[in-house]
C-alpha cells in the first residue's frame, strides 16, 4: 500500500487512473543525489516528538524528521561509494530581514531569531554534514534551482536523474521537484528519506510528486539503483574520481 492511499478516495482513484497519470518514469543513467534543508531547525537538535521538539525548534518536523535523518545515513555512503556528486541546500536570513521577501508576510513568528545567519539552526545536521568535496547552497526560496547555480553544476556534469532527499515534503522537495521536472531531469524521491511536519501534507505531496512529476521510490530500490552503477561513471568529470580518494 502506498502511503498515501488512507486519504485519496475512490473518486480520485479514479480521475487519476483515467488521466493516465502515474506511469513510472524510472531512472536515467547519471544521478546526483540532493540534500534539501536537513538541518537543526526542520529536525531539532535533539530526536524528540514533534509536539516537544516545537518549544525549542518551532520549524521542526520532530521525529518524522529524524528518521529522515537515520535513512540518509544509508543512502549518503551509498552515493558516496560510487562518487556521486552530493548537493546540500540550507537557508538564513539576515537579522534585519531584508533578503526574507514574502517569507515576512506569511508567518506570524517572523522575528524569532533561530533562522538568522549564524545561528546553529541553520546547520546541516552533523549526523548527514557534508565533506569538502561536496557541494553547498544558501537558498532563499523553496526550490534548491531557484536562484542557486544548481542547473549548472547538473549540465557541467551531464547530470541526468535528481534523487531528491530532505525536507519539508509540502515546501521545499515539492518545488525542487517541480523544477527538476521542469528541466526535464528524471526525479525520485526515495520514500523514507523525505518528511514534513504535517503528516496529510506529506502524504498528498508525495502522490501529486508520484502521479506527475517524478517517482517516490522505496530506499531500498534507490539503493539498488546505484549498486547498479559503473564505479567510473564520473571519471573525467569530477577531478578525485579516477586518481585519489577525495578528502574526508
Amino acid at each position: 500500500m502506498a502511503i498515501w492511499d488512507d486519504i485519496l478516495t475512490e473518486q480520485d482513484r479514479i480521475v487519476y487512473e483515467r488521466a493516465g497519470w502515474g506511469k513510472p518514469a524510472g531512472y536515467g543513467k547519471r544521478p546526483a543525489l540532493l540534500i534539501v534543508d536537513v538541518i537543526y531547525n526542520f529536525v531539532g537538535d535533539v530526536p524528540a516528538p514533534i509536539l516537544e521538539s516545537i518549544k525549542t525548534w518551532r520549524y521542526s518536523c520532530g521525529e518524522a524528521g529524524w528518521q529522515g535523518v537515520y535513512a540518509l545515513q544509508k543512502l549518503i555512503p551509498k552515493a558516496r561509494s560510487k562518487n556521486i556528486p552530493l548537493f546540500y541546500t540550507t537557508w538564513e536570513r539576515r537579522a534585519d530581514k531584508a533578503d526574507n521577501g514574502m517569507w515576512n508576510n506569511k508567518n506570524w513568528r517572523i522575528d524569532d531569531p533561530i533562522d538568522v545567519i549564524g545561528h546553529k539552526g541553520n546547520e546541516i545536521v552533523a549526523e548527514v554534514a557534508p565533506e569538502p568535496h561536496d557541494f553547498t547552497f544558501v537558498k532563499k526560496k523553496p526550490s534548491a534551482f531557484f536562484g542557486t547555480s544548481l542547473v549548472s553544476y547538473l549540465i557541467d556534469m551531464k547530470i541526468d536523474t535528481v534523487i531528491l532527499t530532505g525536507t519539508t515534503t509540502s515546501g521545499c522537495i515539492r518545488s525542487t521537484a517541480l523544477d527538476a521536472f521542469s528541466y526535464n531531469y528524471f526525479v525520485v524521491v526515495p520514500e523514507e528519506c523525505a518528511w514534513d511536519r504535517g503528516e496529510v501534507s506529506h502524504k498528498i505531496n508525495l502522490f501529486d510528486i508520484n502521479q506527475k512529476y517524478g517517482d517516490v521510490r522505496p530506499l531500498a530500490d534507490v539503493m539498488d539503483y546505484i549498486d547498479s552503477l559503473p564505479d567510473d561513471l564520473f571519471e573525467g568529470i569530477l577531478p578525485w574520481v579516477g586518481e585519489s580518494e577525495p578528502a574526508r
